[in-house]
């Protein structure tokens, strides 16, 4: 039988394909712009058949369809790793649980720790050796079908083939079931940087330099950064992300990115997902300048710190004046992940002339009032992502402070010295009640 002959033997329609999904089963949707569809909507259809499946997924762009067919959750349970937009809104109606990882780790979940009966992702069409291509969303992928009892792929021809790397293919001999689909992958919506955004970006701007490594995180404040970059004169940039996002396309058509420093993957841009928009997804398609590698490699710290000058730059939703970053919940509200911050933070630092960003505006609007995202102590209830000892430079408009060597006293008045000047009085005096604090009312 040649390959042909066995994907005609495989191939089914969505409606056959998910017979496979049985009650009490824990089925994977994939990740990121790869998250199923057509099984997805076949799935939801036998919602009166099945109970208590468990689906898992990652930062899905858009309300699942068995998650609109059963608003109880009693039939279909939707979980995510990171949670997306939709998914935030989901968690807020009990519809959308969360599932923490290490980013780096992830890989290793599915492997030693997580069962995983059925696994449905969005490929590549084959190629002549028999090949799916998981597109943009290498990630986790190969683990997923590793662990999976069942693997069942959705092929869809506008899924760009992205080069490796490793674990960047599955075999159709791995394979269980295949359907066809023919749906355009999700775009995310063009972040326009916002005043504040831009004036962190340029303070970061200031400390960067020829022979940089770069990762970039999701948000304005990244895209404004990227958009500086492209037009800056700085050179021989090597980008080691583990989101690759329409900035770095911009930096690379400005001749800025040469990857020529590199240690290791020299002359390659090394990530391992991508979410952008059209431009993006043309760029990545068939490039062998882009490498996308399984997270375990790119998110791996002790990877990140082999290249020199690798710089971080990511987002936070508030910060302690002892430094605890959180980034990912507001008070017990889950709105996002853990994510690649920590993997980043550590593994920057370790780098030969790194620097880790931690990045924030200084306030926010609550219900109409400015609130500080400084705080004297985290939001009841809030999810430390990343850990004091951890944080090296920490970015508001209104500077950038490094906290690496600091004692209690020093990282408070560094803290302090960043936030909106409404609030350093009272963070102040919060800091004296707390005994973090040895100077007088004024910085």
């Amino acid at each position: 039988m040649n390959y042909q002959e066995e994907y005609r033997s495989k191939l089914v329609a969505a409606e056959e394909a998910v017979k496979v999904v049985k009650s009490g089963d824990w089925v994977e949707y994939g990740a990121f712009s790869g998250q199923v569809v057509e099984l997805d909507k076949a799935l939801a259809k036998r919602k009166d058949e099945l109970h208590d499946v468990k689906i898992r997924g990652t930062s899905r762009i858009g309300v699942p369809e068995v998650v609109k067919a059963d608003p109880t959750a009693t039939h279909f349970v939707y979980n995510s790793t990171h949670l997306g937009a939709s998914e935030r809104v989901l968690g807020d109606q009990n519809l959308c649980w969360h599932l923490p990882v290490l980013y780096h780790e992830q890989p290793g979940y599915y492997r030693k720790h997580i069962v995983t009966d059925v696994v449905f992702l969005t490929v590549c069409p084959m190629d002549e050796r028999g090949y799916f291509n998981f597109g943009p969303q290498v990630s986790h992928g190969m683990a997923l079908c590793e662990s999976a009892k069942t693997v069942v792929l959705e092929v869809n021809p506008n899924v760009p083939r992205c080069l490796g790397g490793v674990q960047e293919a599955i075999h159709l001999s791995k394979v269980d079931r295949v359907i066809e689909a023919d749906w355009p992958l999700p775009q995310l919506p063009t972040i326009t940087p916002n005043e504040i955004d831009s004036k962190i970006a340029r303070l970061i701007m200031e400390q960067l330099e020829d022979g940089d490594c770069l990762q970039l995180g999701i948000g304005g404040m990244p895209n404004a950064v990227g958009a500086l970059i492209a037009d800056s004169d700085l050179r021989d940039l090597g980008i080691h992300t583990e989101m690759f996002v329409d900035s770095f396309v911009d930096m690379i058509d400005a001749g800025q990115v040469t990857g020529s420093r590199k240690n290791i993957d020299k002359y390659k841009v090394v990530c391992t997902f991508a979410l952008g928009s059209q431009k993006t997804y043309d760029f990545i398609n068939d490039n062998p300048l882009v490498a996308f590698y399984p997270v375990d490699y790119t998110n791996d710290p002790l990877v990140i710190a082999q290249n020199d000058k690798v710089v971080a730059i990511n987002n936070c939703v508030e910060v302690d004046i002892l430094g605890q970053i959180c980034s990912e919940s507001s008070g017990t509200r889950q709105i996002s992940g853990t994510g690649g911050q920590v993997d980043f933070t550590y593994g920057a630092y370790r780098s030969k002339g790194g620097r880790a960003f931690i990045c924030m505006s200084s306030t926010y609007n609550k219900k109409g009032q400015l609130a500080s995202r400084i705080k004297p102590i985290l939001t009841p209830g809030a999810t430390v992502t990343v850990p004091r000892t951890m944080v090296h430079y920490l970015v508001t408009e209104n500077g950038v402070v490094d906290l690496k060597g600091r004692t209690t006293w020093e990282r408070a008045e560094a803290i302090i010295s960043i936030a909106h000047p409404q609030f350093q009085d009272e963070l102040i005096l919060e800091a004296e009640k707390m005994g973090v604090w040895r100077r007088s009312n004024k910085i």
